[in-house]
């Protein structure tokens, strides 16, 4: 067991923990953060990602060891003061969301597209969810929505 210093959601936290360990199980089990999900265990579907130094990366595969004075920032994080991220109320806005399970991942990569565009358009948007697996069918939803929060973002009317 190694202890480890980074920091998520704005906190700094100490773990103790295997190298190896995958982050997604640290901030699960460890931290108690469970808006990311486990989904392949392979960086193939999305579901796991957080923002890691504001990119969105898998947290699946991605060993606590490798992560030492990193900034990481989950679902859980997005909001501030208790309120929702506009990405979060635009989603809730567009019924963007069926099972739930692909949401925290969706989440995570469009606050980071929207962070470096804050006026992307349709194909931008496409492209940043593109790695994420929904089986539910809500990617014109979800399409709609990052764009909504952009827009409101930006403080034009949605």
């Amino acid at each position: 067991m190694t202890a480890y210093s980074f920091t998520v959601n704005a906190r700094p936290v100490h773990v103790e923990t295997d190298d190896s360990a995958p982050l997604l199980s640290v901030l699960r089990d460890d931290l108690g953060l469970r808006g990311s999900k486990f989904g392949c265990g392979a960086e193939q579907c999305g579901a796991c990602m957080v923002l890691i130094d504001g990119k969105p990366e898998h947290s699946c595969a991605r060993e606590v060891g490798t992560l030492a004075g990193r900034s990481i920032t989950t679902v859980e994080g997005l909001g501030r003061d208790g309120g929702l991220h506009p990405l979060q109320q635009a989603f809730l806005d567009e019924q963007a969301g069926q099972c739930g399970y692909c949401l925290a991942g969706m989440l995570i990569s469009a606050a980071a597209l929207l962070d470096r565009n804050p006026a992307p358009n349709r194909d931008e948007v496409i492209a940043a969810l593109d790695p994420h697996l929904c089986r539910c069918g809500i990617h014109n939803r979800a399409i709609r929505a990052v764009q909504k929060a952009g827009a409101l973002m930006r403080g034009v009317p949605a």
